[in-house]
């Protein structure tokens, strides 16, 4: 009877459970409607494509068919692991990335509470207009500026250090191996510090106004408001972009390094997707290309999974 009365209970409550579904359905169906063509945009465009991944297990040959290719099992992950440039290439990316990394989600989160803290409304609209802005300009235009600003004849940057004492001849610093990394940090910091700052200032929006009120009368300074009440209030938003950042570690993209970089600093230029472009698509060799693809995806998803189960596990605070 015990058991009997466990199964009823149990379909009981899945019953509950399914019911509960359905009428949260039925409330919803208005935005679950409005949420169906983005689930299709994932799946086209995010799912549909990993049916390429097994180009990676093939001698590709466009103009085959699908049966037709002839199949290799591991070998180009054989051959990818055993070329010392891809090690070469996974050293810049690395170091990029925790330059970029350290740099780039911290001073947005010190520009957003500073900026947070600006008490005259126009004045924070400028700043807040102006640091957007170049988030919207094209790297190629970017990469412009910086060469221009970096370079020997006229450039900024060399005439301010020369005419401070600083330096006592103009240095080609786009030559310069042991710079480039700083320089496409520097850069991507100028290009995305504002942008990236949004989403830590919507956090701040959301914290109580009587927290602050209540601080005050109990005589805390703005340095004490700050710490013990804007940065436990975006705590959870700081975790969570810190999680997708390190999920996103080794997979940088290669508009900077490629726009940036010349011949004389292709050592500490090329990155794991420049190098799948210039070693993989750029000689044909599709399949090898999709390897590499295929390394940084699997990288990535363990780096995400990696941060997640720490975080969650010390913190309580997750994206999953």
């Amino acid at each position: 009877m015990d058991v009997v009365k466990e199964k009823a209970h149990s379909n009981t409550v899945i019953t509950k459970k399914k019911k509960s579904f359905w009428q949260v359905f039925k409330q919803q169906k208005i935005l679950y409607l409005m949420s169906l063509p983005f689930v299709a945009w994932v799946i086209v465009f995010n799912y549909f494509p990993l049916w390429g991944w097994t180009m990676a297990f093939q001698n590709y040959r466009p103009g085959l068919g699908f049966f037709e290719q002839q199949w290799v099992g591991f070998e180009h992950f054989v051959a990818l692991f055993q070329d010392e440039r891809f090690y070469l290439a996974l050293r810049n990316t690395l170091a990029m990335s925790i330059m970029g990394l350290t740099l780039g989600f911290t001073i947005p989160i010190v520009f957003a509470v500073l900026l947070n803290e600006v008490r005259k409304k126009a004045f924070k609209s400028i700043v807040q207009t102006v640091s957007y802005l170049p988030h919207f300009v094209s790297w190629v235009v970017v990469a412009g500026i910086v060469t221009k600003m970096l370079s020997i004849d006229g450039g900024i940057i060399n005439e301010l250090l020369v005419s401070t004492g600083i330096i006592d001849k103009p240095v080609q610093f786009m030559t310069k191996g042991e710079w480039f990394w700083i320089i496409v940090t520097l850069s991507d910091l100028w290009k995305e510090m504002g942008w990236n700052s949004i989403i830590f200032l919507a956090a701040m929006a959301g914290i109580d106004p009587q927290l602050y009120e209540a601080a005050k009368v109990d005589g805390a300074s703005r340095w004490r408001q700050i710490w013990h009440i804007t940065l436990p209030g975006i705590r959870p938003t700081i975790l969570v972009v810190l999680i997708l950042s390190i999920g996103h570690l080794i997979t940088i993209g290669f508009e900077k390094q490629f726009l940036l970089g010349n011949s004389t600093v292709v050592d500490f230029a090329e990155v794991l997707d420049l190098y799948a472009l210039n070693y993989g698509i750029g000689l044909g060799r599709f399949s090898y290309g999709t390897a590499i693809g295929i390394f940084n995806s699997l990288v990535s998803i363990i780096l995400l999974f990696l941060a997640n189960g720490i975080f969650k596990r010390y913190t309580n605070n997750s994206v999953m």
